[in-house]
């Protein structure tokens, strides 16, 4: 079987480059092996690929960074993994209109580092940001620390360049802040994962970098208590740039792995929140933050310095890390209500406990996001063919299954950010209902009429 043809051989079949390309960072290994890999480095490329695949039949799975952590970026049996990464330019930024406009492949932290020589930043922060791709960042809408006061990626994302099934480019939205004319396709293509058509270009919204950042962190006997702070902070009016909470097991990883705060002298903690506040006042909003934590809890630290503040952030970044070094990580997400955030930590504790697997919580705390993180041993995980169902052990499903039965009855969601791919869908129909999920399937093949765009993944 012959694939399409891409110029100086970018259409690879061999094991190494297929290897390379198959899995993402989820732990989900499919069944078979992909047909092949098309490196691609223009638009042409991604159009050529796709009227092949279309042509025959071929199902084709993109990737850019393949640091997604829901199994979407897995490339099934036969299909063509189409790796948009090459696709790497930022092709401008306009100071006056605070826009980029970028190509798929750009690293987030690369754009944010661009825009930051015009004043400007790019304010979408998720924790892979050093190595994530833009496209995939759309591709599934992802988050980040910064989530609590600018939102999601589709908030930043204001027009799109999208080749179809069938190869046919289209453009969505405008250059204009403010757009309602038609239906958003923008909107809908942001957070597809794939299944809608391939994005090969974004025009992304950029702000001003914050005048001033202060950093706040506090260390708590419980979440119930960092969590009744959390909405005092609301109550009182702040909005901080970021607020980001850690309960004890998954701080104890951290300290395992890079050391314990001097500052905290030996007082146990059970839970860590860091918060930061931008702009302006950013100075004056982290004291009254500052206070506000201090009536939860009585060890409440503000950063002295960048350093000290980059260092605080660290605490944050290093838990995901920190967590791999324990074993497998089996990344979950689900949002909940504010309200109901202390309870679903609460609920994670006990199903921990009644089903004997060692689960550790970080969470967005200021809008409701939470990764309760399954550690299981390497040795045990079932890493072979299939390990979506394979030999992780009834007990972890069973508790993967009680966190998002949990997560719908406090009226959340499966997911906040890292989207369905496969290792979700199961439970679909659990959150949007069969009618509405009946809907989006006929939605996806209006886009997708033979199937060929990731099939098997979100929808």
């Amino acid at each position: 079987m012959s694939g399409p043809v891409l110029p100086d051989g970018r259409f690879r079949t061999d094991t190494g480059t297929i290897d390379a390309h198959r899995l993402d960072r989820s732990g989900w290994v499919p069944d078979g092996r992909p047909f092949g890999v098309a490196l691609a480095e223009s638009v042409a490329d991604v159009r050529a690929v796709l009227r092949y695949a279309h042509a025959t039949g071929t199902p084709v799975v993109t990737r850019g960074a393949g640091t997604g952590l829901s199994g979407g970026a897995g490339a099934t049996d036969g299909s063509i993994v189409l790796d948009v990464s090459r696709l790497n330019r930022i092709t401008e930024i306009s100071a006056v209109d605070q826009l980029a406009v970028v190509e798929p492949g750009v690293i987030t932290a690369d754009l944010d580092r661009a825009a930051s020589a015009h004043g400007l930043r790019y304010t979408p922060d998720p924790a892979s940001v050093a190595i994530s791709t833009i496209g995939g960042n759309i591709a599934t809408n992802a988050g980040g620390l910064r989530c609590a006061k600018y939102g999601v990626t589709r908030d930043s994302v204001l027009s799109l360049d999208v080749v179809l099934a069938d190869g046919e480019l289209i453009s969505t939205g405008h250059r204009t802040v403010k757009n309602v004319t038609g239906y958003d396709l923008t909107g809908l293509f942001t957070g597809s994962e794939g299944t809608l058509g391939v994005i090969v270009g974004a025009t992304l919204k950029l702000r001003p970098v914050p005048a001033a950042t202060a950093t706040v962190a506090a260390y708590f006997d419980d979440v119930a208590s960092a969590f009744a702070a959390v909405n005092a902070i609301g109550a009182a009016g702040l909005q901080p740039a970021v607020a980001e909470l850690l309960d004890a097991a998954t701080l104890a990883a951290v300290e395992e792995a890079a050391g314990p705060d001097p500052r905290r002298a030996g007082r146990a903690a059970g839970a860590f929140l860091l918060v930061q506040a931008d702009g302006s006042a950013a100075a004056a909003e982290a004291r009254q933050i500052q206070a506000v934590l201090a009536a939860h809890t009585a060890q409440v630290f503000a950063a002295g310095d960048d350093a000290e503040a980059t260092r605080l952030l660290d605490v944050r970044r290093q838990a995901l890390p920190a967590l791999e070094r324990l074993g497998r990580a089996l990344i979950e997400d689900v949002a909940v209500p504010r309200s109901r955030m202390a309870e679903a930590i609460d609920e994670i504790q006990r199903i921990a406990k009644a089903f004997a697997v060692p689960i550790f919580t970080m969470a967005h705390a200021a809008d409701g996001n939470l990764h309760p993180i399954i550690v299981v041993d390497r040795d045990a995980d079932g890493a072979g063919e299939g390990a979506v169902d394979g030999e992780l052990g009834e007990n972890v499903w069973a508790a993967a299954d009680a966190i998002f039965t949990m997560a719908l009855s406090l009226g959340g969601t499966l997911t906040g950010e890292h989207g369905i791919g496969v290792l979700k869908r199961k439970w679909l129909a659990d959150d949007l209902g069969e009618r509405n999920l009946a809907l989006q399937r006929r939605l996806r093949a209006v886009f997708d009429p033979t199937g060929i765009l990731n099939p098997g993944k979100a929808v």
